[in-house]
């Protein structure tokens, strides 16, 4: 038909956002119950998770606290780095570390706890 135009469908893929990590680094200036308070806190872990985490960053140096995206990661990071001191460790400074790194997994909390 003369002046039909035909619309072609374009193809839109919705490419799903990249997973980032939150990791928590271990020091040795915090006590368990500060961790376990923040894991409540900060990621509303509940007390067994909120242990195991811990248990993790205590004996192997670092652990996943949340997988999401950046965005969220970023401001986990920033809530983790502004927790506070440990009242309860009498040199305590200030609060823990934390990173965030691309994670390698999909969307899973460190699974292997």
């Amino acid at each position: 038909m003369p002046g039909t135009q035909t619309k072609q469908a374009t193809e839109r893929k919705t490419k799903r956002p990249v997973p980032w990590n939150v990791v928590l680094l271990d020091d040795d200036a915090h006590s368990y119950d500060y961790v376990i308070k923040m894991m409540q806190e900060l990621f509303a872990h509940p007390l067994e998770r909120a242990f195991q985490l811990a248990q993790k960053v205590d004996s192997e140096g670092r652990v996943v606290c949340k997988t999401t995206h950046k965005e969220l990661a970023e401001l986990k990071r920033e809530q983790i780095h502004s927790f506070g001191r440990d009242a309860l460790i009498a040199g305590c400074k200030g609060a823990m570390s934390a990173i965030i790194e691309p994670a390698e997994f999909d969307g899973q909390d460190d699974a292997d706890l």
